[in-house]
């Protein structure tokens, strides 16, 4: 029995050890504000009715330097955020609840106050979309469920140990990533104001040496595989493809210059072009192109954006030159990735992609 007594208080022991380690440092908090969505089509300032009414959610982790990449992005944090927004117009554009994590990072320190930047990107959900006979003036958005996209600059201030006062500046935008027509997308401008309570004991962050990281060079071979709709409100759905090969220049520990080519393969060609009234050959559903790209690097994840010219095959619907992406991809090991990509026009979305990559 006597043993018995100690194993239990052993594993007690070590559960409360545990839990003090996981709620330190942890934060959850709420916010209020209002907010417009931005009439950068016509038909916005028809459809909204004033401001928009937003509450969020948060539960933020925020490290303390206990590896090289906390420190070198100056102690950033981590969270989850859950939202809602009447979008300044329930009736036509709806409500929406969405949900998304984000990462953080400082950019200006003094005392008890702080200045960062927020950037998130998760799903939310709207109750209404575009409906011929129901909502024929919601032509933004053509489905329920949509991605978003965050992105905020936040002013805080340390009241007491656990306790932070906060503002923010958010912008949002949620489209479908064209997986359904209409595809405008709906952005929108937001003032929040908020407190957060930190559950743990804060612990006190670690100094210590970043060693540069030496200057190499690195080669991938991606393989991804998407689809998208058509804009013209139909409701097939084509795939799409693309090889890519990329040489990236390690010229700092986060952050790579590259460049590489592009192949892309897209079978929505071919219907389009019939539809115009313009010739169509085989080839033509291929597209080839050149690229520059800039990688932020944290660990083992990494931002890309992509910026491309046709080049060979060009894109033959509507005689775009030039192409974009941005791409979010984690190392599986020191050999594969697997990613996820939005592949544009500009500020038009043509189609997402998931993929896998090869490092040799």
């Amino acid at each position: 029995m006597i043993r018995i007594l100690i194993i239990i208080l052993l594993f007690w022991s070590l559960s409360m050890k545990a839990q003090d380690a996981w709620i330190s440092n942890l934060e959850i908090g709420v916010q209020y504000g209002k907010g417009y969505v931005l009439p950068e089509y016509d038909f916005i300032n028809l459809l909204t009715e004033g401001p928009s009414t937003n509450f969020e959610f948060q539960i933020q982790k925020n490290t303390i330097g206990v590896n090289d990449w906390e420190r070198l992005y100056n102690y950033p944090s981590f969270g989850l955020r859950f939202l809602y927004s009447d979008l300044g117009s329930p009736d036509a554009l709806g409500e929406l609840w969405g949900i998304y994590p984000y990462f953080q990072i400082p950019i200006w320190r003094k005392g008890a106050f702080m200045i960062d930047n927020q950037t998130g990107l998760g799903y939310s959900r709207v109750n209404q979309k575009f409906d011929l006979e129901d909502n024929y003036l919601n032509v933004a958005v053509g489905s329920y469920g949509n991605l978003h996209f965050n992105t905020r600059i936040n002013m805080s201030y340390l009241l007491a140990s656990r306790i932070r006062l906060n503002t923010s500046l958010s912008f949002d935008h949620y489209s479908n990533a064209n997986t359904a027509e209409p595809n405008l997308g709906i952005n929108y401008l937001s003032w929040l104001g908020g407190v957060s309570y930190c559950l743990g004991k804060p612990k006190e962050r670690m100094e210590g040496e970043i060693f540069p990281k030496e200057q190499s060079v690195e080669r991938e071979l991606v393989f991804s595989i998407g689809g998208k709709h058509s804009r013209a409100l139909e409701s097939k759905y084509y795939l799409t493809n693309s090889l890519s090969f990329e040489m990236r220049k390690k010229y700092f520990r986060a952050f790579h210059l590259g460049m590489g080519a592009d192949l892309f393969y897209d079978t929505s060609v071919e219907d389009q072009l019939e539809k115009k009234g313009e010739n169509y050959q085989a080839s033509d559903q291929f597209q080839t192109g050149l690229h520059i790209s800039q990688t932020f690097v944290y660990s083992r994840f990494s931002l890309t954006i992509q910026e491309g010219f046709y080049f060979l095959l060009k894109e033959q619907v509507e005689g775009y030159p030039i192409y974009c992406r941005g791409i979010a991809k984690y190392k599986l090991n020191d050999q594969l990735t697997a990613r996820f990509t939005m592949k544009s026009h500009l500020h038009i979305l043509d189609y997402p992609e998931i993929g896998i990559g090869w490092i040799f």
